[in-house]
């Protein structure tokens, strides 16, 4: 079987970036997920598409067909009054590289990374820790089914190496 749309490819990575391991899945814990779907960034995906189990794949991904160019916009100093707690600042969440999960207006969640606390002010910036990376993948596919209508539904894989109800 071929690596398609509403196929579900069991596959091991390392990911690279800047000459650093900076991800993987094994054999023994494979990344096992519903072929596009948007589960996983365009380029991997269109990476993999038509591959077949056994199949070891080399590639590299640019920032646009991954996380996106860095947004210097999505840098923002906001009040220290953010981190308030029970009226009271919590500076354990405020050491700098700490990711700090955060909602936006909407009640969206996010992920934002202290870069600076200075006197009221914290810096935090809101891009995703890859953008601006380019990306190294290389790994095997170890096995390639169908995804099951429930699974194509849920927008997740069930049962082994996914997700359980």
């Amino acid at each position: 079987m071929k690596i398609t749309k509403h196929m579900v490819p069991s596959v091991t990575y390392t990911l690279m970036v800047d000459g650093e391991v900076v991800d993987m899945a094994e054999k023994d814990k494979p990344l096992t997920f519903v072929h596009g779907i948007g589960a996983m960034v365009p380029g991997f995906e269109k990476n993999l598409e038509g591959l077949t189990a056994g199949t070891n794949y080399k590639f590299t991904l640019s920032p646009e067909e991954a996380y996106g160019p860095y947004d210097e916009q999505a840098v923002v100093s906001l009040p220290i009054s953010t981190f308030m707690v029970e009226g009271k600042v919590k500076k354990e969440m405020l050491n700098i590289g700490q990711v700090v999960p955060m909602q936006d207006q909407n009640g969206n969640p996010m992920n934002g990374t202290v870069m600076e606390v200075t006197g009221d002010v914290v810096k935090m910036d809101f891009n995703h820790m890859l953008a601006g990376k380019e990306l190294n993948f290389a790994g095997e596919i170890l096995e390639v089914r169908e995804a099951t209508p429930a699974e194509i539904d849920h927008g997740h894989v069930h049962g082994p190496g996914g997700h359980e109800h």
